[in-house]
């Protein structure tokens, strides 16, 4: 279930818009992840990754970064993290169309919060999960999530871990990986190499064996 978005600037943090459901069944307050997202738009910069996981037990973030915003969403655990950012790619792309040209020039907090309606009918359509719609993006291999970086919240916030050392680590990681397959395409080619050259060798031991037995 989807229970908070948040859209923010990049450059400085301000706020542009949200859209915020309190669990009524529970009578869980969402204020305190609400107060964690506003820390977390702090702490991006130009450096941070452009998608990211991060763990605040027991909900999760998700955000991607796109064009110096950030559209932040918070879920349940079980919500799908393909369908989440999903979510995110379908508000980015709309928000931008309707507010792109203003957002470096408001300075006031949730200057664009009419978007909420938006927010709130695309959110309608992600949490009702038995839309034809929905199954698609579940089941489509458009979000390579797997890939997506996972962090904690108290790294992020109380340690002070900056979130451009999780861009740091997932581009080594990409780096390695890199080097890993080009390691691997290597012994792959010495291996077949080494195969060709043995059966080389057999016919030229057979050829020999062949004229000195008809010798």
């Amino acid at each position: 279930m989807v229970l908070m978005t948040m859209i923010a600037r990049v450059a400085d943090g301000l706020a542009l818009a949200a859209s915020i459901q309190e669990d009524e069944q529970v009578g869980r307050s969402l204020t305190e992840y609400q107060n964690q997202a506003k820390l977390l738009f702090r702490k991006l910069n130009q450096q941070s990754p452009d998608r990211c996981t991060i763990e605040t037990p027991p909900m999760l973030f998700h955000y991607l970064i796109d064009k110096g915003i950030c559209y932040l969403v918070l879920c349940e655990r079980s919500f799908s993290k393909k369908l989440a950012f999903s979510y995110l790619e379908e508000l980015k792309s709309e928000f931008f169309v309707q507010y792109g040209n203003r957002v470096n020039s408001v300075s006031r907090p949730y200057a664009f919060i009419e978007f909420d309606t938006y927010i709130q009918k695309t959110k309608k359509a992600y949490t009702d999960t038995r839309t034809r719609r929905n199954l698609t993006h579940v089941a489509s291999e458009l979000q390579d999530v797997q890939r997506i970086m996972v962090s904690n919240i108290d790294d992020v916030l109380q340690r002070g871990v900056a979130l451009s050392d999780l861009g740091d680590k997932a581009s080594n990681l990409a780096t390695l990986s890199h080097k890993y397959k080009q390691d691997a395409h290597f012994l792959n080619l010495r291996s077949s190499y080494a195969k060709i050259a043995a059966i080389i060798i057999l016919l030229v031991i057979f050829l020999i064996y062949i004229r000195y037995w008809w010798l």
